[in-house]
């Protein structure tokens, strides 16, 4: 039978839509298609070199939330604890309302409002946001040279967008929920995970930093813009044009932590954590989550007058949102194929992973391309339900 993903990811870069791309589809843990197609560096025809390694951004998120939920077995977190009890500059929060008035939080900001999305906070590339000019002013996440702590005192000065708990907004919110896990654990957030997940599961590529005789495995950066300008208005060609994020998302910075990006990882690595998520246990039955947890991030926790789910002008129809990303609640309300229960998330610089519990499928895809207009995803997702 012939490999629908593969042919699908042969296309895109035949088109010269992307530089490189590597995938994994599992079923039951297997793997049924598997490869990489195309060069890490176009201009100096570099190929993918083994264990390649990919700037994830917010596919840092999924793993951060993983980190929490495991405080949360531990008894040292709790979704209703609130964010003043670990830092008390979150302790007097203004709501910048719409028609330009200022009034105070209604109440504190809790730790399931982080998990969800639901604090009030927002991102500068958020469009139609009325605070987000202020994040960009302040550089909340353009400013990959300053300690997490010191970005929450930058953020703990900017207004909320809304109420907390009182809707939805793709945000900064799990930098600040790692932020509570370092506080909560007493203990910095890169050797959180590395005890909690990385080292349990086999992730020994996955950090924030990368050494310098390994800097020649990471992935060469392409797009067309940076992340202000995300998800674009206007769909440009997509072209193969290099860019240096280096500023926002440094090789080997010592300061440089964050829950919302950050993490350098590889196709084996993640592959690793989504295969956990179909059961919450390692390769070797390991216990990474418990039972009931699992159970629990898997569960839609957006009440329904807060649906549909939006990133800027982008809907998620269909999706809820879990405890550890979107959750597909209604499959006939989906736009592209998929099946109800599905979860998971993606990276600004197209990469993506998707775990579907019913199918025991999960799927990984890594490439290199921030802003980018054509639907790889998609079209990855799709033909690897074909192998079923």
């Amino acid at each position: 039978m012939t490999d629908q993903v593969a042919a699908t990811v042969q296309r895109y870069v035949d088109s010269e839509r992307f530089a490189g791309i590597e995938w994994a589809v599992d079923v039951a843990r297997e793997t049924v298609s598997a490869g990489q197609v195309g060069l890490a560096d176009v201009g100096q025809g570099k190929p993918i070199p083994e264990s390649a390694l990919y700037r994830i951004y917010s596919m840092t998120k999924p793993i951060v939330s993983v980190l929490a939920l495991k405080l949360i077995d531990q008894g040292k977190l709790r979704l209703y604890d609130m964010l003043p009890q670990f830092d008390p500059r979150f302790a007097q929060l203004r709501v910048l309302t719409p028609d330009g008035s200022i009034v105070p939080a209604q109440r504190p900001i809790t730790v399931e409002d982080l998990i969800t999305h639901r604090a009030g906070f927002t991102y500068e590339f958020i469009h139609g946001c009325h605070i987000a000019q202020y994040y960009r002013e302040a550089q909340i996440i353009a400013d990959g040279r300053r300690s997490l702590d010191d970005m929450m005192g930058a953020l703990a000065e900017q207004p909320l967008a809304f109420q907390p708990g009182s809707m939805f907004r793709y945000s900064v919110c799990i930098d600040v929920l790692a932020h509570v896990c370092q506080r909560a654990a007493d203990k910095p957030l890169d050797q959180l995970l590395n005890e909690e997940i990385f080292a349990p599961l086999g992730m020994m590529e996955t950090s924030f930093c990368v050494a310098a005789d390994e800097q020649s495995r990471v992935m060469s950066m392409y797009g067309v813009g940076d992340l202000q300008g995300l998800p674009p208005l206007d769909i440009t060609p997509q072209t193969l044009e290099p860019m240096d994020v280096e500023e926002m998302y440094p090789l080997d910075h010592a300061d440089f932590q964050r829950g919302g990006h950050g993490l350098y990882s590889t196709l084996a690595d993640y592959q690793k954590f989504a295969r956990m998520l179909l059961n919450g246990r390692g390769a070797d039955d390991q216990v990474i989550l418990s039972s009931a947890m699992h159970r629990a991030l898997q569960v839609n926790r957006i009440p329904a007058h807060q649906l549909p789910l939006r990133i800027g002008p982008n809907v998620l129809a269909g999706y809820g949102w879990g405890l550890v990303g979107r959750v597909m609640m209604d499959s006939g309300q989906g736009l592209s194929l998929t099946g109800d229960g599905e979860f998971g998330w993606a990276g600004a610089a197209s990469t993506y992973f998707w775990v579907d519990p019913a199918r025991q499928m999960t799927g990984v895809l890594m490439s290199q391309y921030l802003g980018a207009s054509m639907p790889l995803s998609d079209d990855v997702r799709t033909a690897a339900y074909q192998l079923l």
